[in-house]
């Protein structure tokens, strides 16, 4: 069987791609595979505006202050 594998930055394989007319002559002997295939949904990608709301204005304006501050650090720190 020629097959190849996918593997992350730490070589560790994360997936294996089986050439089509493989994977048809697997599956006419192993109907019971075919329930593998289902069509891949398409991502919806969230925006920003889908949050609005999550958190309080008093716990967005902490989180803004202290950003602004970790920003102020790093350039005193950068000299």
């Amino acid at each position: 069987m020629n097959v190849q594998y996918l593997s992350d930055a730490q070589g560790r394989h994360t997936a294996i791609v089986i050439p089509i007319e493989e994977w048809n002559s697997i599956t006419a002997k192993h109907e019971d595979l075919k329930t593998l295939e289902k069509p891949m949904q398409p991502t919806i990608q969230p925006k920003p505006s889908d949050f609005r709301g999550s958190i309080s204005k008093k716990t967005a304006d902490e989180l803004l202050r202290y950003t602004e501050q970790a920003r102020t650090e790093w350039g005193n720190t950068i000299s």
